[in-house]
């Protein structure tokens, strides 16, 4: 009895000590084990040089302790740079060639991370871009000649030429809707340079504006990414001046890609923001938001004072819009139609037929909620519960496709088919209008 005891007890053992390497080696290296019929075990560990590097601690082994058999200063997590060394294919002592050594590699210079994959130096690498040409601006305000202090707030530098990208609620006066100071901004650099910039242009309905500055040499300029390639959970980077705490890097994650403008209280005309969860405070509006790649994906522009985790951008394709327009005619032109719509879904269908019968057959369209009146919409013949099935003879299914297709055409007739109760089909033919062109 106790003969057969004693194998039980060597089999416990010997099954537990396996067991202990196989969850050390599991992904990192290969496990070799074989027991005979006189219950002599082999094992073989082939260690590749990436993991070898781990087990070594000061010249000492810090693998397993073989009092308790506990781990010692193994790493939890690691990652797999490239294919590991192919192990010997017969039991022995491990070759000299399993093992081998990498040359060290300085901080913010290690191994590019899988595709898709965030390594450790990729927010650092990230701000490292874009930092050098990210601003603090400081403009000085007036009432009727006595100072009442400084507007403080951030930009970047998006040219060499030194044209700066910012928020206009930086730099202009939001409730005379004009430049403060005469249009001079106090400009600060990254590296302690200091220039004096001048307000070129200013849109306070996206609250937008560009500065420029001289330099007799060619400044450092960040690159403009695309705000659509982004999905909820994509992380992000926040650079400014927080209570002109210049150099200041928060990083987060997207939360939302399209949050509207209505959704957040705000009235006038539609806009979309991106809603991160990165800290930003008073002075990092017009600071750049960034993607891992260290491009501009957003112009940071406000946070909810009341809750954390909550803050707000203009995406970068609707900037790079407005730049488009501040070049070809020195602001904005937005066409006006005179209508607030809703984009219709499977649900809002379904939803809208059980209250009235008469609501016609669509898949897919934007209900007409109101018209306002006076408006090219009203000339046009539009009617509040109308469906906008094609528009510009294209078929949509969002009011930013109408937005986008309108783009700057104003005066240009625009051909709408709708459908109406009792599935009454009706041509329109609208002409927008430019809309608020005093401001």
């Amino acid at each position: 009895m106790n003969h057969f005891l004693r194998k039980a007890s060597f089999f416990s053992s010997r099954n537990s000590i396996i067991r202990i390497i196989a969850i050390g080696t599991a992904g990192s290296g290969l496990l070799y084990w074989n027991a005979d019929l006189d219950l002599k075990t082999t094992v073989k560990l082939s260690i590749p040089a990436l993991l070898h590097e781990h087990l070594w601690f000061q010249g000492r082994p810090s693998f397993v302790s073989s009092d308790n058999w506990q781990f010692g200063n193994f790493p939890l997590f690691l990652s797999r740079v490239g294919p590991g060394p192919a192990p010997a294919p017969a039991p022995g002592p491990v070759p000299a060639g399993d093992v081998t050594k990498e040359a060290a590699v300085a901080v913010g210079g290690g191994a590019k991370p899988c595709c898709g994959c965030l390594g450790r130096d990729s927010i650092a690498n990230a701000a490292a871009k874009v930092a050098p040409a990210v601003v603090n601006l400081s403009v000085p305000q007036d009432f009727y000649g006595l100072s009442t202090g400084k507007s403080v707030g951030s930009g970047t530098i998006i040219d060499t030429d030194g044209t700066i990208l910012t928020c206009a609620h930086v730099v202009v006066d939001y409730h005379s809707r004009r430049v403060t100071s005469k249009g001079k901004v106090d400009v600060t650099l990254q590296d302690g340079r200091t220039f004096e910039g001048t307000v070129v242009n200013s849109d306070v309905h996206s609250d937008i504006a560009i500065v420029k500055i001289k330099s007799r040499t060619p400044l450092p300029a960040a690159k403009l990414g695309s705000s659509s390639k982004l999905r909820p959970g994509d992380w992000v980077i926040a650079v400014g001046c927080p209570l002109s705490l210049q150099n200041t890097v928060t990083a987060g994650i997207v939360s939302c890609v399209d949050r509207k403008s209505s959704d957040l209280g705000l009235g006038g005309m539609r806009r979309e923001y991106l809603q991160t969860d990165c800290a930003i405070n008073a002075g990092n509006s017009g600071g750049p938001l960034v993607n891992v790649d260290g491009e501009i994906v957003g112009v940071n522009i406000m946070k909810v004072l009341t809750a954390d985790g909550l803050s707000f951008s203009v995406p970068i394709d609707s900037v790079s819009k407005i730049i488009e327009h501040f070049k070809k005619n020195g602001r904005v032109v937005r066409p006006w139609l005179g209508l607030k719509m809703l984009d219709l879904n499977e649900m809002i269908i379904a939803q809208l037929k059980e209250r009235d019968a008469k609501f016609p057959e669509v898949e897919k369209g934007i209900l007409v909620a109101m018209v306002t009146p006076g408006s090219p919409a009203d000339h046009a013949g539009f009617h509040p519960g109308d469906v906008v099935i094609e528009f510009d003879g294209k078929p949509v299914e969002s009011i930013k496709e109408i937005i986008e297709m309108m783009d700057d055409r104003i005066g240009k007739p625009l051909k709408a088919v709708v459908k109406r109760a009792k599935n009454e089909v009706v041509k329109l033919t609208v002409i927008p209008e430019e809309a608020n062109p005093d401001l």
